[in-house]
C-alpha cells in the first residue's frame, strides 16, 4: 500500500521560501496524481495544488497561484511543492496525498484523496 511522508517545513519569514518533499514509501508513485493540502489552526484543510500523473497538469488553489509551484519525479518517487513570496497566512501543516481515481487532477476535495502523509508544519512570521 502506498506510503506517503512529507519533509521541508520549518520556520521561515515573510516573503521567503520553502520546498516541501513528498516521498512515496512501500509502493511506488506510479502514475498517481498527488495533491498538497494545508491545516491552519482552527481551519478546514484545504487543497493547495494537485499534479497529474505525468506532471503534465497542475492545479493551484487561488491564494497560491503566481508563488507556488509543484512539480515530480516519478524516477525518485517524489512531488515537490516550491513555495515562494510566504506570507503568514500559509502558516499550516501541509499533507500529501494520492487521488483514488483518474490520472488527472480533477477533484482538490480531500475526501477523494487517501494514503495521506503525517504532514510538516510550515510557520511564516518574523
Amino acid at each position: 500500500q502506498l506510503q506517503l511522508v512529507e519533509s521541508g517545513g520549518g520556520l521561515v519569514q515573510p516573503g521567503g521560501s520553502l520546498k516541501l518533499s513528498c516521498a512515496a514509501s512501500r509502493s511506488a508513485l506510479d502514475y498517481y496524481p498527488i495533491g498538497w493540502f494545508r491545516q491552519a489552526p482552527g481551519k478546514e484543510r484545504e487543497g493547495v495544488s494537485c499534479i497529474s500523473g505525468t506532471g503534465g497538469s497542475t492545479r493551484y488553489a487561488d491564494s497560491v497561484k503566481g508563488r507556488f509551484n509543484i512539480s515530480r519525479d516519478n524516477a525518485k518517487n517524489t512531488v515537490y511543492l516550491q513555495m515562494n513570496s510566504l506570507k503568514p497566512d500559509d502558516t499550516a501543516v501541509y499533507y500529501c496525498a494520492r487521488l483514488l481515481s483518474g490520472y488527472m487532477c480533477w477533484s482538490m476535495v480531500e475526501t477523494d484523496f487517501g494514503s495521506w502523509g503525517q504532514g510538516t508544519q510550515v510557520t511564516v512570521s518574523s
